[in-house]
C-alpha cells in the first residue's frame, strides 16, 4: 500500500528495506526514487510493504488538500504506486498466482501487467482480480494521464477509456484488463453496473458482509488461487 504521510512510522514500526530500495521510477519523463518500507501485523502473521516517495507520499493528507481539493498529481501518485508494487514484487522474487487490486488507485495495474510487464516471468501467468467500489472522486484526474502512461511504452489505443480519466472510466479500464472482477460495494455508479453486466469474465456480485469473505475465497479458487498479493489503496 502507499506510505501515506498520515501513517505514523514510529508507532507502527515501519522500517526501510534497504536491499529493496535504491532504484528510480520514471514517471512523466522524470526520475523518482522508490523507497520500500515494511511493517508486521503479528496477530495476522502478515507483513505489509509500503511504497514510499517523499514527493508523492510525504504530505499528511491522503488524497485531498486542507481545502478539500483533489491533489493535482494524484494520477502520478497512482502510476508510481502500481509501478512500485510491481518492481517490489520482482525484487522479492515472487511469482504471484493472483494479484488482487482494490479501488481506483490500483486501476492502472492491470494495464501495466498485461502490456509493459506482459513478458516478465514474474507476472505472465498471474491472474488479476480487481475489486470495484462506489467510493471515488468527482471530476477527472489530470487529462494528460493517457500521455503519461503512454510514455511507458503502452499504446494509446489501449488506453482510450481514460481520454477523460474520471473514476468511472478508470474502473472501466481496469475491468477490461483484469481477469475477474469483485463488486466490493452494495451499489455502484449505473455506468459501472451496466459495464459489469456485459463483461465476458468472472464477476462476483456483492451479497452483503456476512458471507463475503468466504465467497471471495471460493471466487479466488475458481480463478486459480493458491496465494495472492493484496493491494490496498
Amino acid at each position: 500500500m502507499p506510505r501515506f504521510g498520515k501513517i505514523n512510522e514510529r508507532r507502527h514500526q515501519l522500517h526501510e528495506v534497504i536491499r529493496l530500495s535504491g532504484m528510480n521510477l520514471i514517471i512523466n519523463d522524470a526520475d523518482h526514487p522508490l523507497i520500500i518500507k515494511v511493517a508486521s501485523i503479528p496477530t495476522a502473521r502478515m507483513q505489509v510493504y509500503f511504497i514510499d516517495n517523499e514527493e508523492y507520499f510525504k504530505r499528511k493528507a491522503v488524497l485531498k488538500t486542507d481545502a478539500g481539493k483533489f491533489f493535482p498529481d494524484n494520477d502520478e501518485r497512482s502510476m508510481f504506486f502500481v509501478r512500485g508494487v510491481l518492481e517490489t514484487v520482482k525484487k522479492l522474487g515472487w511469482t504471484p498466482d493472483i494479484i488482487h487490486c482494490h479501488g481506483w488507485m490500483t486501476a492502472l495495474l492491470p494495464v501495466y501487467v498485461k502490456s509493459m510487464y506482459a513478458n516478465d516471468p514474474h507476472f505472465n501467468e498471474a491472474k488479476i482480480v480487481y475489486s470495484t467500489y462506489d467510493k471515488g472522486f468527482d471530476g477527472s484526474l489530470d487529462k494528460k494521464l493517457i500521455d503519461k502512461v503512454s510514455l511507458d511504452g503502452i499504446d494509446k489505443s489501449s488506453l482510450s477509456d481514460i481520454v477523460d480519466p474520471t473514476h468511472t472510466n478508470l474502473n472501466k479500464l481496469a475491468y477490461k484488463y483484469s481477469d475477474a472482477i469483485i463488486q466490493g460495494s452494495e451499489s455502484l455508479h449505473k455506468d459501472l453496473e451496466d459495464a459489469l453486466k456485459v463483461l465476458d469474465k468472472p464477476v462476483l456480485n456483492y451479497s452483503g458482509q456476512d458471507n463475503f469473505v468466504s465467497e471471495i475465497d471460493q471466487f479466488f479458487d475458481n480463478v486459480l488461487d493458491e496465494k495472492s498479493v493484496l493491494l490496498e489503496n
